[in-house]
């Protein structure tokens, strides 16, 4: 299990997260959803080592590695999928995905690289199509598989994807989450940071609410996707249709409690 225990975190002299906590268990799909500005990339940028914690712990496995380096939390099986994307557009699309194993022994061994691409492309035919070509000449939609298939190369337990679908037309955020409940069921654990709430909440397990860097709700994504005060804030509207309504009440009453 990935768990974070009161995490706060921030840039210089500017606090950004408050003791937020969180846990994604194995096998499971946690929504982060906020504002732009409540602190999500924030979170994933403190699991995955590229900001330190300033206070709280972060276990995997109960073992704690807020002390370890990115390139030591990838070892230990997490992948981060940064906001943006953030391909090399100059490399080739080969390159881009050996970079994502710069972590592993197998870098060393030309076999096995060339499997663990093909592994890491198994959702994306049409990157084995384009190993060749540099990467900036992609399509953004194929730019966000290029750097999800990047951050498969490490083999991870836990993926964290901030954004995914930031930038990308209708259709090819739909396949993006599509590819989320593909992952899911292939075996990976996945931190889905996303300013989409209504999509993230329908391919996600459970969900956590953050708002001025504080996690002020959480439950299960049906419970949070049936609260009134959240459909109104993130979902441009009221509850979805099909919900129990003694859900939305309880949960509505929750929210109120947490946020008086």
């Amino acid at each position: 299990m990935l768990e974070l225990h009161g995490i706060s975190a921030g840039y210089g002299r500017n606090a950004v997260l408050r003791e937020c906590s969180l846990k994604v268990q194995p096998g499971e799909v946690v929504a982060l959803i906020g504002a732009n500005g409540a602190g999500k990339s924030t979170l994933v940028n403190t699991v995955s080592g590229l900001l330190p914690c300033r206070g709280g712990s972060i276990l995997l496995d109960g073992e704690r590695i807020d002390g370890l380096s990115p390139r030591g939390r990838v070892r230990r099986g997490i992948a981060h999928v940064p906001e943006g994307r953030q391909i090399f557009g100059g490399l080739s699309v080969k390159d881009n995905l050996i970079l994502g194993a710069y972590a592993s022994e197998e870098m060393r061994d030309a076999a096995a690289l060339q499997e663990r691409i093909a592994k890491s492309c198994h959702f994306f035919p049409t990157l084995q199509d384009r190993m060749g070509e540099a990467a900036g000449n992609l399509s953004g939609g194929q730019q966000q598989m290029l750097a999800i298939a990047r951050g498969l190369m490490g083999r991870p337990r836990y993926l964290l994807l901030d954004e995914p679908s930031l930038g990308l037309a209708p259709l090819l955020v739909s396949e993006i989450f599509r590819l989320v409940t593909q992952l899911r069921h292939a075996g990976l654990s996945i931190l889905l940071s996303e300013q989409n709430a209504r999509q993230s909440l329908k391919v996600s397990d459970r969900a956590y609410v953050i708002e001025m860097g504080c996690i002020v709700l959480q439950g299960s994504s049906q419970e949070i996707l049936a609260t009134e005060e959240i459909a109104e804030k993130y979902l441009g509207g009221g509850p979805s249709a099909g919900v129990d309504p003694k859900v939305q009440v309880t949960m509505s009453a929750r929210l109120q409690e947490i946020l008086n």
